[in-house]
């Protein structure tokens, strides 16, 4: 790649995005059109689809192959792990995470999108909404996704008819905006044709607004957290202790969100001490300014207390720490949770000993009700629940951090992930039911 290449890429903006959809909607092979169609595919690449293709009796590649690489995917002709491609347009530089459709591999889906600014749900024409489309688009809602892209896909097969999308579209559109989901373009397409998903189609001329690509290019990318809450969570802390660096103590992370200064004012978490930033080092050089996503080391004034799982604020802008964590979850194990179920939070580089207190409700996808008190939430349930925590935790609400508003629950046994947790309100919470009994027996 020459010089001018790689300036123009580095200018451009990044756009991560999801494709959700049920088994056999053509995911897959959209992915694919789409990396094939905007040349972004490798001739090798695609000599060995074309081989393997051609092995299977088909007389055309099969794009889907770009993206299932796992032997039982392709044995299977479905998606099960997430697909992760990075390819780039002249206009913009994209992440892309290819999600399972089956309704047992919901839990990858959250994994793609819990880092999206856009997803794509698939739909096949001739067969309209389904109770998996709707559970992506409740995960959609969940995750604070800000945009959503209805793939009306296998037009071909339905003759292109505008009333069949028009349809489908109306329904889908109605129920994400009732979930919440700020914006929801609709695009009809064929992915196997070509059809609207690089290039506009020549059999759908009814149509008249972007294809997939274009929406893709040009939709804002809202993913600028440099001024939202600014918060540290520490992962390390460094303590060279040589004879050239024999004072050095620096906390070392990710800046989750907002821009740290030299000579701001910042609290540590959850102990609540109050101390100033005398240093900010990054890549091994001081600089004055630090923001969201950079990787650095913060230098304090006051030589206190801090260590691996704090949280480092600003002082002006501290969240409230808590033992008792409201949220709405996506549970994602097999096993169920149950209440009284005591597990580990992971809440950004912290862990801590928790019990399940209350499932007050379950969300039921077809028409958006609420079941009170199920007493578990089984795979791919989305439900409330009330949580416990052994120490303060400083959490914001999902809906003002991705990042520190969000948590997962682990199976203390055997480390595996039970349930992925969002903070605050996501959907509409039943009535209050009041607590009978004050003490359930916990021991911390």
């Amino acid at each position: 790649m020459s010089t001018t290449t790689t300036e123009a890429l580095s200018a451009t903006t990044l756009l991560r995005f999801a494709t959700a959809g049920s088994v056999d909607d053509g995911k897959s092979t959209l992915v694919g059109r789409l990396l094939h169609d905007s040349k972004s595919v490798l001739v090798d690449q695609l000599e060995a689809v074309e081989r393997a293709s051609a092995n299977r009796g088909q007389d055309a590649p099969d794009l889907a192959l770009l993206t299932d690489g796992l032997r039982a995917e392709r044995e299977q002709g479905i998606t099960i792990d997430v697909a992760y491609r990075y390819f780039a347009t002249p206009r913009r530089r994209f992440i892309l995470a290819d999600t399972p459709g089956h309704v047992q591999y919901t839990r990858n889906m959250v994994t793609g999108a819990s880092t999206a600014e856009l997803t794509v749900i698939l739909v096949d024409a001739r067969n309209g909404v389904v109770e998996q489309t709707r559970r992506h688009a409740a995960i959609a809602a969940l995750l604070r996704v800000p945009h959503v892209v209805l793939a009306v896909n296998k037009m071909d097969l339905v003759g292109y008819e505008e009333h069949v999308f028009a349809a489908i579209a109306e329904e889908f559109t109605a129920y994400a905006t009732e979930l919440g989901v700020p914006e929801v373009t609709a695009v009809p397409i064929s992915a196997l044709a070509g059809d609207n998903v690089v290039e506009p189609s020549a059999n759908m001329d009814w149509y008249g607004g972007p294809t997939v690509l274009e929406h893709l290019e040009t939709v804002p990318v809202s993913h600028d957290l440099a001024h939202c809450h600014a918060r540290l969570p520490v992962q390390y802390v460094i303590r060279p202790q040589t004879a050239e660096h024999p004072d050095y103590r620096g906390y070392a992370g990710q800046i989750a969100a907002g821009t740290f200064r030299v000579g701001e004012q910042v609290t540590v978490l959850p102990s609540g001490r109050t101390t100033r930033v005398a240093g900010i080092d990054l890549l091994g050089e001081p600089v004055d300014v630090a923001w969201t996503a950079q990787s650095v080391t913060l230098l304090l004034e006051d030589d206190i207390d801090v260590s691996r799982g704090d949280l480092i604020v600003p002082t002006k802008d501290a969240p409230a720490t808590t033992q008792d964590v409201e949220a709405t979850v996506c549970h994602v194990a097999d096993a169920p949770l149950t209440v009284g179920h005591r597990v580990l939070l992971k809440h950004g580089t912290r862990t801590v000993k928790a019990i399940v207190r209350d499932i007050p409700s379950r969300l039921t996808l077809d028409d958006l009700s609420l079941h009170p008190h199920p007493g578990q939430l089984v795979a791919n349930d989305i439900g409330r629940v009330k949580i416990r925590t052994a120490e303060p935790l400083p959490v914001d609400s999902y809906s003002d951090s991705r990042r520190t508003g969000s948590f997962i629950l682990i199976d203390p046994a055997d480390g595996t992930t039970l349930t992925a947790g969002m903070v605050g309100e996501s959907f509409a919470s039943p009535e209050p039911v009041k607590d009978e009994a004050e003490d359930d027996g916990w021991d911390f």
